[in-house]
C-alpha cells in the first residue's frame, strides 16, 4: 500500500500544492480551514494590494484563475492593473477553487508529526484522534501562528495582544467598527499599517500612524507610472523583481545575510498607490519615532517613543494596533516534533531548502513564507504559487 503526502495547511499554498500533486496522481491528504487566514484574519473592507494579474492561485489545468472565478459566479470582473480586489472577493475564490480541485480537504488540524519509529516517513496525529502514516509531509501553513509583535510592545501585553485589551496584533481584527469613536494608534508603515489606519478612520476613530524611520510612509506609483523600459512582473517593472519572480531557485544559492536582508527589505513596506487619496488628511503620521517602552494606564495604552537626538515622548491612545507583520518562527510550528526541528537545518530565519522545495529532513517541505528564506520574497505572495508549486510537486512525486 503506497503511503500518502500530507499536506498541512490549506491557504493558496497548501490548495495549490494539492492540485498539482493530485493532477500527478499522487496519493494526498490535506488538512486545514480553507482561506481561514482570508477570511477571519483580515479587516471587513481590505482590498488586495496585488494587481489581478499576480492575485490567482496556481493550477495545474486552465480554467481556474480569479477571472475564471469571476465569469463562473458573475463577480465583478477584475482584469486591469487599475482594478483593485476586495479580500472578501479572493476569500471567495479560494474556496471556490478549494471545491472544484480540492474537494477532499479535510478540516481538522495536524496536532504532531514526528518521524516513524521504523521505515521512511512520518507519524501524524490529528485532533480528531486518527493517526496515520505518510510518505512525506508538506508544511503550507502560511501566516498562522507567526504575527510579530516588538519586544516592547509583547512586554506591555504579558497575557498576550488582544482586540479587548490595550494592544493587538492587525491579524485579529475582522470588524474595526467597534472603534468608532476612540483614539487609536497603528505601529507600521506597511500596507497592512497604513490600510487598517484607513480603514480605522472610516469606522470614525482619531487615527495615528506612528512608524520607525523618517519617509517610511511612502506610497506605490499608479500602473502609468512606471517606466516600460524594465521588464513587467506581477509586483511592477523593474529588472530585480524580474529575477525574483521568475529565477526564484537561484536565490537560494544567495549567501544567508543577504537573503535575510533581500526578504526583509524587497518588496518592503510601501502603500498602494490607491490608498493615498483615501489616507493623506485623514490620517495623522508621527515618523522616526522609536518605541522604546509602552505600558498599560488605567485602562489606556501608553507608548514611550524615542526620536531624533535620543529626545523622548510619550503617546496615549485608547488602543494601539501592532501592523509589524510577520516572521518566521520553527518555535511557532509546534505541530512538528522537537526532534524533528532541532533537525532542520536553518538560514535566514526559515529552514534551509534545497532544490524542489526539500528540507534537510528527507520527505518534509516546505512552501509559501517558509520558503521565503530560500527562495525570495516572491513566496510570501499569491503569485508564488506559479513558481513553488509545479516544482515541489515533481519533487514530491519523485521520491
Amino acid at each position: 500500500m503506497t503511503l500518502p503526502v500530507a499536506v498541512i495547511g490549506a491557504g493558496p499554498y497548501g490548495l495549490s500544492t494539492a492540485a498539482h500533486l493530485k493532477a500527478r496522481n499522487v496519493p494526498t491528504r490535506v488538512f486545514g480551514a480553507p482561506m481561514v487566514s482570508w477570511r477571519e484574519h483580515m479587516p471587513a473592507g481590505m482590498l488586495l494590494k496585488s494587481t489581478p494579474v499576480a492575485s490567482s492561485i496556481d493550477a495545474p489545468q486552465p480554467g481556474h484563475t480569479l477571472s475564471d472565478f469571476c465569469l463562473d459566479t458573475g463577480e465583478g470582473r477584475y482584469e486591469s492593473d487599475w482594478d483593485v480586489i476586495p479580500g472578501d472577493t479572493f476569500s471567495r475564490y479560494g474556496l471556490w477553487f478549494q471545491e472544484r480541485l480540492v474537494p477532499a480537504l479535510e478540516q481538522v488540524r495536524v496536532v504532531s508529526v514526528e518521524r516513524r519509529d521504523h521505515g521512511a516517513g512520518f507519524e501524524l496525529k490529528l485532533d480528531s484522534g486518527e493517526q496515520f502514516a505518510a510518505r512525506a509531509v508538506v508544511v503550507a501553513t502560511g501566516l498562522s501562528g507567526l504575527a510579530h509583535l516588538p519586544p516592547e510592545l509583547a512586554a506591555a501585553a504579558p497575557d498576550g495582544p488582544a482586540p479587548g485589551a490595550a494592544f493587538s496584533h492587525s491579524s485579529q481584527h475582522r470588524d474595526l467598527s467597534g472603534f468608532a469613536g476612540r483614539e487609536v494608534v497603528v505601529v507600521g508603515a506597511g500596507q497592512s499599517a497604513l490600510e487598517t489606519a484607513v480603514l480605522l478612520a472610516d469606522a470614525g476613530a482619531t487615527v495615528r500612524v506612528v512608524a520607525r524611520r523618517r519617509g517610511a510612509v511612502r506610497f506605490g506609483a499608479p500602473p502609468d507610472g512606471q517606466s516600460l523600459l524594465k521588464p513587467d512582473t506581477p509586483f511592477g517593472r523593474a529588472w530585480s523583481l524580474y529575477a525574483f519572480s521568475y529565477h526564484a531557485d537561484r536565490f537560494r544559492h544567495l549567501p544567508s545575510p543577504t537573503r535575510g536582508f533581500l526578504v526583509r527589505r524587497v518588496l518592503g513596506p510601501l502603500g498602494a498607490w490607491w490608498l493615498r487619496d483615501r489616507f493623506v488628511g485623514r490620517v495623522q503620521v508621527s515618523e522616526g519615532r522609536r518605541i522604546t517602552g509602552a505600558r498599560t494606564e488605567d485602562g489606556r495604552a501608553v507608548l514611550t517613543l524615542t526620536g531624533d537626538g535620543g529626545v523622548t515622548s510619550e503617546m496615549r491612545a485608547d488602543h494601539v494596533i501592532a501592523a509589524t507583520g510577520y516572521r518566521m518562527d520553527l518555535g511557532a510550528l509546534d505541530f512538528l516534533g522537537a526532534g524533528l526541528r532541532a533537525r532542520l537545518a536553518v538560514a535566514a530565519g526559515g529552514p534551509r531548502l534545497g532544490a524542489g522545495y526539500r528540507s534537510s529532513v528527507p520527505g518534509l517541505f516546505f512552501t509559501g513564507l517558509p520558503a521565503a528564506a530560500s527562495y525570495g520574497p516572491v513566496m510570501r505572495f499569491v503569485c508564488g504559487t506559479e513558481y513553488a508549486s509545479p516544482r515541489l510537486a515533481r519533487a514530491v512525486a519523485a521520491l
